[in-house]
């Protein structure tokens, strides 16, 4: 294996709809260890269903604006600066739904996540990320919807 940098806006990018996930590090990159992304997601963004997964670890550091979270029943507005750590078995989601893109790391541990991000922007490409649309391809994952 070798080391891996990647620069501001480098890495493995991927558009999906008016959103963007940019791949900075991969299982075959961690050894399997882990799955990290710059995201940007579109302003009105819905999300993904509430969901859990049963082995990933899913977190969020969110670097420019404001980041909904909901965590089982709580609603969490996240501004830059925040961090938030989901467990493998608690019911999440998130979205954007204010006017402005947000901006946010995601770290997933073990990997192969990325490979969820890349079918997610290849659907992207046939229309609409509906909640729904993003399930289904979620659901070739550790993604079980609450």
């Amino acid at each position: 294996m070798e080391a891996v940098v990647h620069r501001p806006g480098e890495g493995e990018r991927h558009p999906v709809g008016s959103s963007e996930i940019v791949i900075k590090a991969a299982g075959e990159d961690t050894a399997g260890a882990f799955f990290l992304s710059e995201s940007t997601i579109a302003p009105g963004f819905a999300g993904p269903p509430p969901h859990r997964h049963e082995q990933l670890v899913d977190m969020f550091y969110v670097l420019e604006g404001v980041l909904t979270v909901r965590l089982g029943e709580e609603t969490h507005q996240l501004e830059g600066g925040s961090f938030v750590c989901v467990p493998a078995g608690v019911v999440h989601t998130f979205s954007n739904p204010s006017d402005i893109p947000v901006r946010f790391l995601n770290f997933n541990t073990p990997a192969g996540w990325e490979n969820y991000m890349r079918d997610l922007a290849e659907t992207a490409k046939a229309g609409p990320l509906t909640p729904d649309v993003i399930g289904r391809v979620a659901s070739r994952y550790d993604f079980h919807p609450a």
